[in-house]
C-alpha cells in the first residue's frame, strides 16, 4: 500500500512540473507583460499547488482495511465504516493551505516583503501543522523570498529563510515532507542572499555611476576654469600690449610732421599687422571663454536704454581713452525691438570704426526722437574720408586698409527694419554716420 501511494505521489508531482515548463513557454516577456507576469504565475502555481494538494489528501486516507475471519479460513476485506478517517478534513485544509502559499505572489511588483512573509506563514503553517507542502507552494516561497531579497527588505528576506532549517530539524526522518524541507532549508537562504547581493551589486553600480558623472563634471568645471583664466590673462597682457601698439603706431604717423612715404607706410603696416593680431586674439579668446561664459548668451537683447547706452559709451571711453558724448532729442519712446536692437548695433558699429580709423579723435552720439522715427548721428572730429564717401584706400572708415564690412553691415541692418543709412564728411571736418530708423506708427503703416 505504501508503494502505490509513492508512485501517486510521484505522478502528482511530475505532472505540474510537465505543465510549469508547458506554461513557460507560453507566457510571453516584455516590458508590457512584466506587470501581469505575477499574475499569471499565482494563478498557474495555484492551480498546480490545488491539484497536488487534493492527490496528496487522497494519499493519506487507507484504501482499504484487512479484517481476519476466523470461519474458512479466509481473510475479508472490509470497507472502512462511514464516517471514519480524516478524509473530509483533509480535502478542505489541504487545497486552503496549498493556495495560501501561491496567491500572495500577485503582491511581488508592490510589496515583495509582504508577500514573502505571507507565503512562509502559510508555508510554515502547512509543515508544522499538517505535515504538508507542495512543489508549487514551495516554487513560490523561493520566488518571493528572491524578490524580498532584491527589491524589498533585505531583513525581511533572511527573516524568511528562518523558519525552513528550523522545520527540517524538527520534522521526524519517516516524513515525506521533509524532503521538500530539506531543498527549502538549503535554497531560501540562498535565493534570499542572491537577491541582497544583486541589490547591492545594482545599488555599487549606480553609485559608480555617479560618482564618475561628479569626476566628469568636476574635471569640465577645472577645465573650464582653466581656459577662463587663460583667456583673462591673455586679455589683460597680450591683448592690451597689441592695442597699444596699433594705437601709437596711427598715432605717430598721423602725429609726426613731415614724416617720409615710406615711415608712414612702415607706421601702417605695423598698425594694420597689430589689428590682425587683436583680432586673432579676440577669436581665440572667444573660443576659450565661450564655456565658462556660456551664461552670457542668454542675456536680453540690448536696447536704447540710458543704462545700455551708458556702458556702451563708457566702454568705447576707456578703450579710445577720447571723449564720447551722448545727446539726446525730443521725448524717448519706445520702438519695436528689432528697431532698438539695429540702432544700438549701428552706435556700436560706428564707435568702432572711429576708434579704429579716427583714433584719439572724440564722438558725439546723438538720438533725435522724431514724431515719425528715429534718426540716430555718430559723429567724430577726426580726419575724415580721404576721398569719398565709400572710404578710400587710405583709411576711410569703411575701405581703410582693413578692408572691413562694417558700413555695408550697418546699411544692412537699417534696411533689414525699413530704415536707411548714410555715411560721409561731417560739417566741419570728420565723419558722419546718419541712419533713419521707423518708428512704431510706421511700421504699422
Amino acid at each position: 500500500m505504501e508503494r502505490v501511494q509513492d508512485r501517486r505521489w510521484s505522478r502528482a508531482v511530475a505532472v505540474p512540473v510537465a505543465w510549469v515548463r508547458r506554461m513557460g513557454a507560453a507566457v510571453p516577456y516584455g516590458p508590457a507583460a512584466a506587470r501581469h507576469l505575477p499574475v499569471v504565475l499565482a494563478v498557474v502555481l495555484a492551480v498546480l499547488a490545488v491539484i497536488e494538494s487534493v492527490v496528496q489528501a487522497g494519499s493519506a486516507l487507507p484504501l482499504s482495511e484487512t479484517v481476519s475471519a476466523p470461519v474458512g479460513g479466509q481473510p475479508v476485506n472490509a470497507p472502512p465504516s462511514a464516517g471514519d478517517g480524516p478524509a473530509p478534513l483533509l480535502l478542505m485544509v489541504f487545497p486552503l493551505l496549498a493556495l495560501a502559499t501561491t496567491l500572495p505572489l500577485p503582491l511581488l511588483l508592490a510589496q515583495p516583503s509582504v508577500a514573502a512573509l505571507l507565503a512562509t506563514g502559510a508555508g510554515a503553517l502547512s509543515v508544522l501543522a499538517f505535515h504538508t507542502l507542495t512543489v508549487a507552494g514551495a516554487v513560490a516561497q523561493l520566488v518571493t523570498g528572491y524578490r524580498a531579497g532584491r527589491h524589498g527588505a533585505p531583513g525581511v528576506a533572511v527573516l524568511v529563510a528562518v523558519p525552513y532549517p528550523v522545520l527540517a530539524v524538527a520534522i521526524g526522518p519517516g516524513e515525506r515532507v521533509r524532503a521538500l524541507t530539506l531543498l527549502l532549508a538549503c535554497l531560501a537562504p540562498a535565493v534570499a542572499l542572491a537577491g541582497i547581493a544583486v541589490r547591492a551589486r545594482r545599488r555599487d553600480r549606480a553609485d559608480t555611476a555617479a560618482r564618475q558623472v561628479m569626476a566628469d563634471s568636476l574635471v569640465e568645471h577645472t577645465a573650464r576654469g582653466e581656459r577662463a583664466r587663460i583667456a583673462r590673462e591673455l586679455h589683460d597682457v597680450v591683448a592690451h600690449h597689441i592695442s597699444m601698439v596699433a594705437v601709437q603706431a596711427e598715432t605717430a604717423r598721423l602725429a609726426v610732421p613731415g614724416m617720409p612715404a615710406a615711415g608712414a607706410e612702415k607706421l601702417l603696416a605695423i598698425g594694420d599687422t597689430a589689428r590682425a593680431a587683436l583680432t586673432e586674439m579676440r577669436r581665440l579668446l572667444g573660443v576659450l571663454r565661450e564655456d565658462a561664459e556660456a551664461e552670457s548668451a542668454w542675456r536680453p537683447q540690448p536696447g536704447l536704454r540710458l543704462h545700455e547706452l551708458n556702458e556702451l559709451l563708457d566702454e568705447s571711453r576707456e578703450a579710445s581713452g577720447t571723449t564720447t558724448r551722448l545727446v539726446l532729442r525730443g521725448s524717448p519712446v519706445e520702438l519695436d525691438p528689432g528697431v532698438e536692437l539695429a540702432a544700438y548695433r549701428i552706435i556700436q558699429e560706428a564707435l568702432t570704426n572711429a576708434r579704429r580709423h579716427a583714433p584719439g579723435a572724440a564722438v558725439d552720439v546723438e538720438l533725435d526722437y522724431t514724431g515719425s522715427g528715429l534718426r540716430l548721428l555718430v559723429r567724430d572730429n577726426g580726419p575724415g574720408p580721404l576721398t569719398t564717401e565709400e572710404g578710400g584706400p587710405s583709411g576711410g572708415p569703411s575701405g581703410g586698409p582693413s578692408g572691413g564690412h562694417g558700413l555695408s553691415g550697418m546699411r544692412e541692418r537699417a534696411a533689414a527694419v525699413g530704415g536707411e543709412l548714410r555715411t560721409g564728411p561731417a560739417q566741419g571736418g570728420g565723419f558722419l554716420v546718419e541712419a533713419r530708423l521707423p518708428g512704431r506708427d510706421e511700421e504699422g503703416g
